[in-house]
């Protein structure tokens, strides 16, 4: 025997047997995450109850609209989630699910939009919260954020789930959905998607809101531009917002919507445009686009985003985007309203576009 050989032979015997138990075990993990998933994707998935689990709603909204359980909807960023879908019920009828998502680009909202139309063609209601990212410049456009975005889960073909679900996240996720089965662990958030979000209401604090709502601006106001500036027609026209190409889609999908809203949502005056700033030319042309596809295609438009006694006062929300939740159940109320009379508001809190 040469010398060494006998030290190689465990080495060969521990390869050998890695060889096989590697891809045994890994065959066996995937198939236990193909089973429990998470995500409602996989068509060798369990028919077991799958609540919302995971804090990326991108990965858990899909399951939700294939459900086909809402029978009307809102979408939007943050500045919309607070929407109860109870609320919503009670005020307009139909079975409501929000499906805002955080910091979500207009282009993941049309994604989400355009799955829902998918499995549910002939909704009651289609609410869509605005705020600025439908009036962003090309230059400025995102499509997906550091928070990813799993397209492969917005397609219907639902084979090509398998290996995107073999992931670490996945196995994490299942591995709550166990714990929720075992009783070890609640369900995320309400399976409707409504969740507040925003700390307690009990814990508020107003200067520290205040510090969050004006950094960066001194003495808690907004710079004012004099003279204001103005676009000739010439260069509003050249101005491009390639977003309202998914806004004006879906519009164009809902024509048979009993109820469609688009609604600026009331975010604070300190996110808003300064007045007369360049800034605010431009968003009031985007603005007054939206204003256009609305009205031509008989849609409501309701504008929470001015300045109005909530969105001027610090003590409605946390930051420059988030209001409070009693803001939220105004917002309800307003839609409501503007639904019914068609009419700006008397307390000046919305104006009908």
């Amino acid at each position: 025997m040469q010398p060494g050989a006998s030290a190689s032979l465990p080495a060969r015997v521990f390869l050998a047997t890695f060889t096989v138990v590697a891809p045994v075990s890994a065959l066996i993990v995937a198939l236990g995450i193909w089973l429990i998933d998470p995500y409602g994707a996989s068509p060798l998935r369990l028919p077991i109850a799958r609540p919302i689990m995971d804090i990326n709603q991108r990965y858990m909204y899909p399951q939700v609209v294939r459900s086909k359980a809402y029978d009307s909807v809102v979408f939007g960023t943050s500045t919309s989630r607070l929407l109860d879908p109870e609320e919503l019920n009670q005020a307009f009828g139909g079975k409501f699910v929000n499906l805002a998502m955080n910091a979500a680009t207009a282009w993941e909202q049309t994604e989400l939009a355009k799955l829902y139309l998918r499995h549910q063609p002939n909704p009651k209601a289609f609410i869509l919260g605005l705020d600025f990212v439908w009036c962003q410049g090309p230059g400025e456009l995102q499509t997906i954020t550091f928070r990813g975005f799993p397209a492969w889960m917005y397609d219907e073909n639902p084979w090509n789930d398998l290996p995107e679900l073999f992931s670490i996240q996945t196995l994490e996720i299942a591995g709550r959905l166990v714990a929720y089965h075992l009783g070890l662990m609640p369900e995320r958030i309400r399976g409707d998607g409504y969740e507040v979000f925003t700390p307690p209401e009990k814990t508020y604090d107003l200067a520290r809101a205040q510090g969050h709502i004006w950094k960066g601006f001194a003495e808690q106001r907004l710079p004012v531009v004099s003279p204001p500036v103005t676009l000739s027609d010439e260069a509003a026209q050249r101005l491009a917002f390639p977003a309202l190409d998914g806004l004006e889609l879906l519009l164009n999908r809902t024509s048979g919507v009993p109820l469609r809203i688009i609604a600026f949502m009331p975010v604070h005056i300190a996110a808003q445009p300064a007045p007369g700033s360049e800034s605010a030319a431009r968003y009031g042309v985007c603005r007054d686009r939206i204003a256009a596809l609305a009205k031509s295609h008989g849609v409501k438009l309701v504008d929470f985003a001015i300045a109005s006694d909530v969105t001027s006062n610090d003590s409605n929300y946390w930051d420059p985007l988030h209001y409070r939740l009693p803001i939220a159940g105004r917002i309800v109320e307003g839609l409501k309203e503007a639904v019914a009379t068609g009419r700006d508001a008397p307390d000046g809190l919305y104006k009908v576009r």
